[in-house]
């Protein structure tokens, strides 16, 4: 519940973008910027969350984070008038994109290895505030003014604070006599980097394009506002419910050879949607695969970390969790110059099709020490 309403609040900007785009007469470029800045304002206060949560504790981590998103509503409630307060606004927005820094493993600590790619994917499913964003943001924007949604926003981040005060534990899956350098150890190694790499096409291509698909649907098939939103949460739904499926079938089949069919996926659809601008039913088709293979593939990656870094992965998956989330941010910047320039939006999917593609080269290689060292054939938790 904890990171579905984060999710909801962090992509506000990206359902509401036709609404703010018409009232600020915005270019492709400032769409592109105005999208991308809640999306990389939270990529890099995930790091620094999960950081805190290994001093203060995972539960006392999230309380602070929600008063903070409270505040930040607010903010957009009452001061945001201009373009330049819209920017400010998406930098605040960060602030619940960083709750991925302490959710998964506050929601998966208590669980032994084999259980942890699913326990991983149903918090990490949390992704579906995405789709609830997308088809509740619009009408409420159209109905009460897109500023009114911060102050709706404020206060529903409520409902999740005082279920994480009377329910959620803290797990005991932390060494506490680890020392600063142990903790942030996955910084300096290639493991860490490969895996945010590999996140940033999987995560990175999930939030970057349910932020610009609204703006993408409206602008491309001229449907309306609401409907844009409501053809985005059929993607970002799929998304969502399968990150459980990835993190299930990644227990059994291996975290690597679930990957690999996710890569090639995600690299096939995005060519296919690249080159089916002109077909509304298509590109609606190919989204919703695309998002499924995203979706498996965030499982499927959380599925590997608790087995590569088991007494640090809160911090090990905040590092992950903010380079793969920066990825996203290059999304909307990458369409809206792709439109903008290039009289057409087809370049940035051909490109976010070819990193796909050389982030697959680079699993082929790695996977033949992991599976030397710290897994099981194929990505699996070894047994004890």
């Amino acid at each position: 519940m904890y990171f579905s309403f984060s999710c909801c609040i962090w992509v506000l900007n990206g359902a509401m973008a036709p609404f703010i785009s018409e009232t600020f007469n915005l270019s492709p470029a400032q769409k592109g910027l105005m999208l991308s800045i809640p999306i990389m304002a939270g990529a890099l206060m995930r790091f620094p969350l999960g950081l805190l949560s290994q001093y203060i504790g995972r539960k006392k981590a999230t309380l602070v984070e929600m008063g903070m998103i409270m505040v930040a509503m607010l903010f957009g409630f009452f001061f945001v008038k201009s373009f330049n307060d819209l920017l400010a606004m998406g930098v605040l927005l960060g602030i619940a994109g960083a709750s991925f820094g302490v959710a998964l493993s506050l929601g998966s600590g208590s669980f032994p290895p084999k259980h942890k790619g699913l326990a991983m994917g149903l918090v990490g499913a949390g992704n579906v505030g995405t789709a609830v964003c997308v088809l509740v943001a619009p009408p409420l924007a159209q109905a009460y003014g897109w500023v009114t949604v911060y102050g709706f926003a404020a206060a529903a981040i409520m409902i999740p604070m005082v279920v994480m005060v009377i329910y959620a534990q803290e797990p005991p899956d932390l060494d506490p006599h680890a020392s600063f350098k142990e903790h942030i150890a996955c910084l300096f190694e290639k493991d860490g980097w490969a895996f945010s790499l590999i996140y940033a096409v999987t995560f990175g291509g999930f939030i970057g394009l349910i932020t610009f698909l609204p703006t993408y649907y409206y602008d491309q098939f001229g449907v309306s506002k609401v409907q844009a939103g409501q053809l985005t949460m059929l993607a970002a739904f799929m998304g969502a419910a399968l990150r459980v499926f990835g993190g299930w079938i990644s227990d059994r089949w291996g975290g690597v050879n679930t990957l690999n069919l996710v890569l090639l996926t995600v690299a096939a659809t995005l060519v296919a949607c690249g080159l089916a601008g002109n077909s509304l039913t298509l590109t609606t088709l190919l989204m919703i695969l695309c998002f499924a293979a995203l979706g498996a593939g965030n499982g499927a990656l959380f599925q590997l970390v608790p087995l590569r870094w088991p007494l640090a992965t809160a911090v090990a998956g905040s590092m992950i969790g903010e380079i793969g989330a920066l990825g996203g941010g290059l999304v909307p910047n990458a369409m809206g110059l792709s439109k903008q320039y290039g009289g057409s939006y087809m370049w940035g999917f051909m490109l976010f099709a070819g990193l796909a593609i050389v982030m697959l080269v680079m699993l082929r290689v790695m996977q033949i020490r992991w599976t030397r060292t710290w897994a099981e054939k194929g990505g699996r938790a070894r047994s004890a």
